[in-house]
């Protein structure tokens, strides 16, 4: 081997001790924001890259004592694991280990190629539970603001196109951005508060619970309930028994069953208001260009390539926090937003040419 190759080779050695340590720091820092079995499963993948760090250092020997910065990409998940959210940097973290070098380098063994594509996986379980929790509320949030964003530029621009003033355009632009905010707002809060009322409907009696110590356990009517809301016969004799086996006193002394969750739907005043703003802030977007005193095709130029940056952004999170590709799921959202507002000034040119 040439002493070019053996310095490339350490060189490289170097760099994979570097991000090792790195990693293992991050998965350690992060550990820091859990508890119980998450905060262990941290540290354990932090033992795991100390496992690794000491291959390297073994192979380096002496030029192990100093091996230099970190890669780029592992000094910026530091970083964002200091700055953002543990969702947001175990999603990166996870990407990062299903980008390894170690499958198609030979200095590296198969245990520690093996080691980094289960971190992933180790990684996806862990932004999974973020994930779940989040949904809704990045569901609402990205809905919102591209339903404001791709309505309203497609509001300004078919009305731009028939060649209406610009003060014409932008108080349509407004008045699009207040009535799809409120009507964005309302909707929320009738679902949710429907909702709310639904289950509430299907919910226990709560004074039928002080019956339920008096039921005889071998023929007791509340396997009757159970039936009704759909299980077999067997299925609900044994959810029966089950209840009346785990019954206690709760703070106020009435009679509840172990294990009685509460429904995680949250407060309609909270979803009309959030759906309002996210929907306002999008949709704001394409009418400041004539809020600046734009007009004609530079409005709509500046208005367009706007909405396509923002578009192109909440692509991007969505696709880092779901895992998926970062550019493809940038560009789904850009082609159905500007091809959606395309439409619609093409219709505008034809209806002005017409009307013309």
């Amino acid at each position: 081997m040439t002493d070019r190759s053996e310095k490339t080779r350490i060189r490289r050695w170097r760099r994979y001790l570097a991000d090792e340590r790195a990693e293992g720091a991050l998965y350690r820092e992060l550990a820091e924001r859990y508890t119980g079995e998450e905060r262990d499963i941290l540290l354990g993948l932090a033992d795991a890259e100390e496992r690794h760090e000491q291959h390297w250092v073994d192979l380096l020997g002496d030029d192990a004592r100093d091996p230099g910065r970190a890669s780029l990409g592992s000094r910026l998940l530091i970083v964002f694991g200091r700055r953002f959210g543990s969702l947001f940097v175990l999603a990166l973290a996870q990407r990062a280990e299903g980008r390894s070098p170690y499958d198609a380098d030979s200095d590296a063994t198969d245990a520690m190629a093996a080691d980094e594509r289960i971190h992933g996986e180790v990684l996806r379980g862990l932004a999974s539970r973020g994930r779940r929790r989040l949904a809704g509320s990045l569901r609402a949030a990205v809905f919102g603001i591209n339903d404001g964003l791709v309505s309203n530029l497609a509001l300004v621009l078919g009305v731009g196109a028939t060649g209406l003033p610009p003060q014409t355009v932008l108080v349509t632009g407004v008045a699009g951005l207040l009535a799809g905010s409120l009507s964005m707002g309302a909707g929320e809060y009738v679902s949710v508060r429907s909702q709310r009322e639904l289950l509430e409907a299907s919910r226990p009696d709560p004074q039928s619970q002080h019956a339920l110590p008096h039921l005889d356990v071998d023929a007791n009517e509340l396997a009757l309930v159970y039936r009704a809301r759909g299980m077999s016969p067997q299925e609900a004799d044994a959810r029966a028994r089950t209840v009346l086996s785990t019954l206690h006193l709760d703070d106020t002394g009435s009679i509840t069953a172990v294990g009685d969750d509460e429904d995680g739907i949250g407060s309609a005043w909270g979803a009309a208001l959030s759906s309002f703003l996210f929907f306002a802030s999008g949709a704001f977007i394409p009418v400041l260009p004539y809020l600046v005193g734009a007009e004609g095709f530079l409005a709509v130029a500046i208005a367009s390539a706007s909405v396509g940056v923002v578009l192109l952004a909440t692509g991007a999170i969505v696709g880092l926090l779901s895992g998926g590709s970062l550019l493809r799921r940038a560009l789904r959202q850009l082609a159905i937003g500007i091809g959606a507002a395309g439409v619609t000034y093409v219709l505008g040119l034809l209806f002005g040419t017409a009307v013309g």
